[in-house]
């Protein structure tokens, strides 16, 4: 069974990059440009794993974590923060949020790849 993964992110470099990655991995790769569109999309596709920026314009990502875990449909859904923030307020307010794991810009494919694996199994 493939793998389906929403990418959110402001960033259509790294949009581009995490599709890159994600579909020569195997897995198939949905896209949002903001928590706002994220949330769009969960409303009408299951999805695997989420994959979100936090500084995002219209909805940022820990307002798209709160609002993904909210409607209760979505509580075991694994949320990966991919971000340059590096703070541990940020951290704290992610994993408070709802989100399963952070990980620091630029990522490594192969890290990624793993760390997806993890959550998902």
């Amino acid at each position: 069974m493939t793998l389906r993964v929403l990418t959110v992110d402001d960033s259509r470099t790294i949009l581009a990059m995490l599709h890159h990655t994600l579909s020569n991995a195997g897995f198939e790769v949905l896209q949002a440009e903001d928590g706002q569109q994220g949330l769009d999309v969960l409303k009408n596709e299951s999805v695997d794993v989420v994959i979100t920026d936090i500084n995002m314009p219209v909805m940022d990502g820990i307002e798209f974590i709160k609002n993904v875990r909210a409607t209760g449909q979505h509580n075991s859904l694994p949320i990966l923060i991919l971000t340059t923030e590096t703070s541990q307020d940020k951290r704290d307010q992610g994993k408070a949020a709802g989100g399963t794991g952070w990980i620091v810009k630029p990522f490594d494919p192969e890290k990624l790849i793993s760390v997806i694996n993890r959550v998902v199994h």
